[in-house]
């Protein structure tokens, strides 16, 4: 028997007791894969590269604040601005409060907001039937999918922030990569709907000539506006999506502190195990030090038993991580960027941090085994 094969076959001496301790990692390593998911889709993820053309004006103070529309122009005329596009979030209700009737709705400007955001893919004739119906919009085609809806059908938006129910009608369907379940429609009917809202927006969406325009031209339009009653804060699209996650709290510290608690799970479990399956092994081991095992590879043993455990529980908890991932992002819920995914690198930490911790977890009990009396082992009892 192999040194491998006898480290397998003791770590799974009492099968009931391991396949729990393994069910118990994987749980752990799940968790921790989907907080490491998290982590990378709303801080490393860069998005798109035709995201690094855009960029985000919004109210400095908040973005419940919004803007004056001559802003737009103002905002055109600074070097290095291509395209610029008033965005509002509309925040109507679908049918019903249920999470799945929630997604994204913006009123724009149909006349150029493809310009800016260039990523969609629409078919010619669509854009063009989206521009010329003042009550059309566009919208994600995983959304039109998930919804079945087709062009020309009719959509109902109950209003929620603003005071009007609009009633749109679908004249284009987009795809992009990731989804990113929006819809858009004309800002002109949200302004003839609501008549306070006129000549408003609620963030300009830009479009520069190069990334490395993208700063100097948000420090130019702050510098624009900032002495006027509606200072404003331009910012990258990723720092405007993050900007907008903040509102939710303090999501660094969420995220870690839940990796802290998934890291703890996991070595006490793991300790506990190790330490009751020691203790009962005692007088094995000085069976096995009477047999001519040394120390070392008597210690070895039962480390390579711990993180064995642990590396199986930890595989099965990133596979399932990567399922659960797909199928988020197959169906991606509100709120949650649909970019997320556990990647190869985050499996591979994930499996280190379960070896780790199931080897951290047993080099005391490990160590004690090791040094026990052949004598005293003997006459052990338990």
């Amino acid at each position: 028997m192999t040194f491998a094969q006898f480290v397998t076959k003791n770590a799974f001496r009492n099968r009931r007791r391991s396949v729990l301790t393994a069910l118990s990692i994987s749980f752990s390593l799940l968790l921790l894969c989907v907080m490491m998911a998290f982590w990378r889709g709303f801080y490393i993820d860069q998005g798109a590269p035709d995201s690094a053309l855009r960029l985000m004006t919004r109210h400095r103070v908040s973005l419940a604040f919004f803007l004056p529309g001559y802003y737009r122009d103002k905002i055109r005329a600074i070097p290095g601005v291509v395209h610029v596009v008033p965005m509002t979030w509309f925040g109507g209700r679908y049918k019903d409060d249920r999470p799945e009737n929630f997604f994204a709705q913006f009123a724009t400007d149909p006349s150029e907001y493809m310009e800016v955001a260039a990523d969609k893919i629409v078919p010619e004739d669509q854009v063009k039937a989206w521009q010329q119906d003042r009550t059309g919009c566009m919208v994600d085609q995983a959304l039109a999918a998930k919804h079945g809806w087709r062009i020309g059908d009719r959509i109902v938006l109950l209003g929620t922030i603003f005071p009007a129910n609009l009633e749109l009608t679908i004249r284009a369907i987009y795809t992009i990569d990731p989804p990113n379940n929006s819809l858009y429609f004309n800002a002109k009917y949200l302004e003839e709907s609501v008549g306070w809202f006129k000549d408003s927006a609620g963030f300009y969406f830009t479009r520069v000539n190069a990334p490395a325009s993208v700063a100097r031209v948000s420090h130019n339009i702050d510098d624009m506006f900032h002495n006027l009653p509606e200072p404003t804060k331009s910012e990258s699209e990723k720092a405007f999506q993050l900007d907008f996650i903040a509102t939710l709290g303090n999501v660094k510290a969420f995220i870690l502190g839940i990796c802290g608690a998934v890291v703890f799970t996991i070595l006490v479990v793991s300790a506990n195990t190790m330490a009751m399956t020691i203790r009962e092994r005692t007088r094995e081991v000085a069976v096995l030090r009477t047999l001519g095992f040394t120390r070392e590879r008597i210690l070895s043993l039962y480390l390579a038993e711990s993180v064995t455990l642990a590396v199986i529980g930890g595989i099965a908890g990133v596979m399932i991580a990567m399922l659960l991932m797909y199928l988020v992002g197959k169906s991606p819920l509100p709120g949650l960027p649909t970019s997320m995914k556990v990647t190869p690198p985050i499996g591979v930490l994930a499996l280190v941090v379960a070896a780790l911790v199931g080897l951290i977890s047993t080099i005391v009990p490990a160590y004690r085994a090791s040094r026990t009396n052949i004598v005293e082992g003997l006459r052990h009892i338990g």
